[in-house]
């Protein structure tokens, strides 16, 4: 904007990405790092149909709940969104954010829902299992870290406040090998150089872990000595594979994938389950509130011995085997062919003979199963953030089960789905459990049970 004004306002609310929102001219105003109930002074910056954007400038009258940030590049990563509000406060307005998408999609009878208050981490810090740092060239020097909130502009680390602190050790000395063996990261612009991605997962008890370099090509100099020297610095990394990525996109992983060394999982325990897990597998980013977020579903689901279950999306499966004891059967499908190898292998070693897997989409298997008379008693379902396919919807309101427990990593598609959903299911309650602290998402955990006529 030309000569942009400047505005006092009072923050009434945070936004679905942590922002705060105030009102000028009438219409909507978001001011990043803002809290409610502050008054702060901002730069309008531009304007956008029926909202403005603003900067903040500085605060007249501090809210309460407003911490210094601990993490040096905070303003800058984009990573975190939160770390200037205390946790009690984050825990709040992730309760809120529902409350937010509730009356937004307005599902029916949604004003009389039971929102729990959200499920918080006793440390909010350090608990990521998986680290996707990009690798760019930064001043002449190799360096791994994520890209500046809507940009590509990498933007180094070295230490982050949100990662178990093994990824971070790993991912550090892989670059100082690389910058040792002067290999060539990737140039966005030019479409040049070799190495991508590092993508490090380790379990939660940080004695495992599983390193994947993204290359463009299928070239990997110095591999052999990268291997010995990464492998004996640290000796929990159990595996080392390179993925290729031709393609440019915004997907990390391309469809190659070479075993360079070592072995092809890592093992997590999740409530006495122990699962296996291979490099594209899907597993939840923070196993202690895992934990918690799978004995709320357990809680949702009141499983009996005597029930059958269908565990959709189950990836790995995670939530299905951690409920298998409990139930008489599991039937699990994902489209991901290598996270049902898992979830077969898993159930294999826990000595599970109630559970199947199956490679294909609920939509499909559902009706097909109802045809030869095998009807759920309950679903699970746990979708990406896009929410539940539209066809898979449709089967839920024509093949429905007496219990439907819907776990969500976005409350507004959850909210979306739920117009739906809540024509058939009576929604008994949500429960939020801030799975990602400092951060603007959370998981909900949905209670539903067949309407009667």
């Amino acid at each position: 904007m030309k000569n942009p004004a400047k505005a006092t306002v009072t923050i009434k609310r945070l936004g679905i990405n942590g922002e705060g929102i105030a009102y000028y001219q009438n219409k909507i105003l978001f001011v990043p790092n803002a809290l409610p109930k502050e008054k702060v002074l901002c730069e309008i910056i531009s304007s956008k149909g029926n909202f403005f954007q603003g900067k903040l400038l500085k605060i007249l009258k501090k809210s309460p709940q407003r911490v210094m940030p601990p993490c040096p590049i905070y303003d800058t990563c984009g990573g975190c969104q939160l770390q200037h509000l205390n946790s009690a406060g984050q825990l709040v307005f992730k309760k809120d954010l529902l409350k937010q998408a509730l009356h937004k999609f307005k599902p029916e009878g949604f004003k009389n829902y039971l929102l729990k208050d959200t499920l918080g981490m006793n440390d909010p810090w350090y608990y990521r299992n998986k680290a996707q740092f990009p690798l760019r060239l930064v001043q002449g020097k190799i360096k791994a870290g994520l890209f500046k909130e809507n940009s590509h502009d990498l933007i180094p680390l070295e230490n982050c406040l949100v990662q178990l602190p093994l990824t971070q050790k790993i991912a550090n000395y892989v670059v100082s090998l690389m910058e040792k063996y002067h290999l060539s990261p990737f140039n966005e612009k030019k479409n040049t150089g070799d190495f991508k991605t590092l993508v490090i997962r380790c379990n939660e008890a940080q004695t495992e872990a599983q390193l994947v370099v993204v290359t463009r090509t299928d070239s990997f100099p110095f591999a052999k000595e990268m291997i010995i020297e990464v492998t004996k610095k640290f000796p929990e990394i159990k595996s080392f594979m390179q993925n290729i990525q031709p393609e440019k996109t915004s997907l990390i992983f391309g469809e190659k994938t070479k075993e360079l060394w070592g072995v092809k999982t890592i093992e997590e325990t999740i409530n006495h389950t122990t699962f296996s897990l291979s490099p594209r597998a899907f597993f939840q980013l923070n196993p202690a509130q895992t934990k918690v977020l799978y004995a709320e579903a357990k809680k949702a689901l009141e499983p009996n011995k005597n029930e059958t279950l269908i565990d959709a999306y189950c990836g790995v499966g995670t939530i299905g085997l951690s409920l298998a004891p409990f139930v008489k059967e599991v039937r699990g499908m994902d489209i991901i062919p290598e996270a049902i190898e898992d979830a077969k292998e898993n159930a294999k070693r826990l000595n599970l003979e109630n559970t199947h897997y199956f490679v294909g989409k609920a939509e499909q298997l559902i009706p097909q199963w109802t045809k030869k008379n095998f009807v759920a008693d309950g679903i699970i379902v746990d979708p990406p953030r896009s929410g539940l396919d539209d066809a898979l919807l449709k089967t839920l309101m024509t093949h429905p089960v007496k219990k439907l427990v819907y776990v969500s990593c976005n409350v507004s598609t959850l909210a979306r789905d739920l117009v739906t959903l809540g024509k058939k299911y009576h929604v008994e309650y949500l429960q939020s459990v801030d799975m990602f602290p400092q951060t603007a998402r959370c998981e909900v955990v949905v209670k539903m049970r067949l309407k009667t006529i």
